[in-house]
């Protein structure tokens, strides 16, 4: 037989009783999510952990032409330039 969420069993009788048993099982009880009191707070700190992490990895997998690219971009948005 199996444990936990293996492989199914070959033998039909019990597939059949693996089966039941998997349908007829009572789903633990979810624990209630604990809302913040400033929601918006919140979520603004999981981006901001997010995007410090995120800016990071980028960095480590752009090419140098690319960094250089993404720069000249961010300069050109910053200073108004066109860039051609």
């Amino acid at each position: 037989m199996t444990i936990g969420k293996g492989k199914r069993p070959r033998d039909p009788n019990q597939l059949a009783k693996w089966i039941v048993e998997q349908s007829t099982a009572e789903a633990p009880a979810e624990q209630p999510v604990s809302v913040p009191a400033n929601l918006s707070q919140y979520m603004a700190a999981m981006g901001r952990k997010g995007g410090m992490v995120g800016g990071k990895r980028r960095l480590v997998t752009m090419t140098a032409t690319q960094r250089k690219k993404a720069a000249q971009k961010a300069a050109a948005a910053r200073w108004g330039k066109k860039s051609g």
